[in-house]
């Protein structure tokens, strides 16, 4: 595993109070995903690119273009982050293949699926990244 997918995997993934964490269940998301009216979706944020770190104005930039893109897909802002890394993303309510073709839009390295009553998993956007 790269340093790359450890932080990932370190990370926590919130929206509307449910935190979600790489490889675990939670019941919190499963009840946002209901309230959102869909049984799967994605954490997405558009913050630095390919994980490469960018100034604040822009990741706020790029967010906000995120969020004009995916205006028809049922929503929850949050943030994610591990120790003092933080960024903004949000769960994006739907099937995760429209997810990943945000992802790919806004060249982010990987987002994470949930789906009720399963585990929150890492899917890779660019094969390259995970080495």
């Amino acid at each position: 595993m790269n340093r790359l997918e450890r932080a990932y995997r370190a990370s926590t993934y919130e929206a509307a109070g449910a935190v979600a964490r790489i490889g675990r269940r939670n019941p919190a998301v499963d009840a946002l995903l209901a309230r959102l009216g869909v049984g799967q979706g994605g954490f997405l944020g558009a913050w630095n690119p390919l994980s490469r770190r960018m100034p604040e104005g822009w990741n706020q930039r790029m967010q906000a273009r995120l969020r004009l893109a995916a205006r028809r897909l049922p929503a929850a802002t949050g943030s994610g982050g591990a120790g003092r890394w933080r960024e903004a993303h949000f769960l994006l309510g739907g099937d995760p293949r429209r997810v990943a073709v945000l992802a790919r839009r806004f060249r982010q390295a990987a987002f994470v699926v949930v789906r009720r009553g399963q585990p929150a998993r890492l899917r890779w956007v660019f094969g390259f990244i995970r080495g």
